[in-house]
């Protein structure tokens, strides 16, 4: 095994499923020669050319337009939107097409699309660079969203997302792209779309959550060691589809649930959630569902965004509240 950071483990998945399957191609705004803004891609043009990695204008509605395209006359494109904020120009026809090809064929087609970029904040950045679109994106019957938390699940979720003949949005969330690394199988291997992971069992209180937050709760159940409260932490992986069966099982057991995000909170994946456990486990909860998110707000300016931002602090105050109350 290789011990290697979230940025080497996506490059790495992309190079071997290259290998792996010719019909791949890779291409966004300076995805080919440069290899991204966050050098995710970097090597992959110069290993398979240009015409299976490349540069594309700055306009994400043509480049998602062009997935489809692609897709359609048999290739499995990968396609980068450079930053989070800058998808909406690409949103139509990820809605009104990508996401409704597999309905519009009577499910006799899908389009095997991957729509892949750097999501959240943490690295100081402008605005439009620091966005948490996974309920805009979850909303959509059609696509897959899915939001790592680790350099393993980065690798074998965007395999299995290229391998999946229908559209997959994979969210990296960029404040963790080189925040840590961890041993990863050299070889190509798989995690299934739509399971989540137990990182820690626990009998107290359920705590959710996905992405670069999984790594503040983690903070957030150091700093009540003391508490003596048994935390079972579980990482969702992906807002759609849900896995429902690890969520409730988990909460039919502990009896208390909260939903971390990073996400605004109004209308965000943690009211979805916490309605899905009043509607499945709603006998079997010892205190009110909770949630700690970001506010309602755009996303700060580099000098405030950690003002915005799920800090450990409020976490822990939280899981101590649910779990006493």
């Amino acid at each position: 095994m290789a011990v290697i950071n979230m940025v080497e483990a996506i490059n790495q998945a992309l190079d071997q499923k290259m290998a792996d399957d010719k019909r791949v191609v890779v291409f966004g705004e300076d995805s080919g020669f440069e290899g991204g803004v966050f050098r995710v891609t970097a090597g992959l043009q110069k290993k398979y050319g240009e015409a299976r990695v490349f540069d594309t204008p700055i306009a994400e509605a043509a480049i998602t337009g062009s997935a489809i395209g692609m897709a359609i006359n048999g290739l499995i494109p990968i396609a980068e939107i450079q930053f989070d904020g800058f998808i909406f120009p690409g949103y139509t026809e990820i809605v009104t097409h990508m996401a409704r090809y597999r309905t519009r064929s009577r499910g006799r087609y899908g389009l095997p699309i991957v729509i892949r970029f750097p999501s959240g904040g943490g690295i100081r950045a402008l605005e439009h660079h620091s966005e948490s679109l996974e309920t805009l994106l979850g909303h959509i019957p059609g696509l897959k969203v899915v939001i790592p938390s680790t350099p393993y699940d980065a690798k074998g979720l965007l395999i299995s997302a290229i391998e999946d003949p229908d559209p997959v949005i994979f969210m990296e969330p960029k404040r963790i792209y080189r925040s840590g690394k961890q041993e990863v199988p050299e070889e190509m291997y798989r995690i299934p779309i739509g399971k989540a992971k137990v990182v820690k069992p626990g009998k107290d209180i359920t705590v959710v959550a996905w992405g670069a937050i999984v790594r503040e709760v983690e903070k957030a159940m150091k700093m009540i060691e003391d508490e003596n409260i048994s935390v079972e932490l579980i990482d969702l992986r992906t807002i759609n589809p849900i896995d429902e069966e690890t969520i409730i099982n988990s909460v039919k057991k502990t009896g208390r649930f909260l939903v971390v995000q990073e996400a605004v909170k109004t209308y965000g994946p943690g009211a979805e959630l916490i309605s899905l456990v009043n509607e499945k486990a709603f006998l079997y909860l010892e205190a009110a569902p909770a949630r700690v998110t970001g506010f309602d707000i755009t996303v700060p300016l580099p000098r405030s965004e950690h003002f915005h931002f799920t800090q450990p602090e409020r976490i822990a105050a939280e899981i101590v509240k649910v779990a006493r109350f």
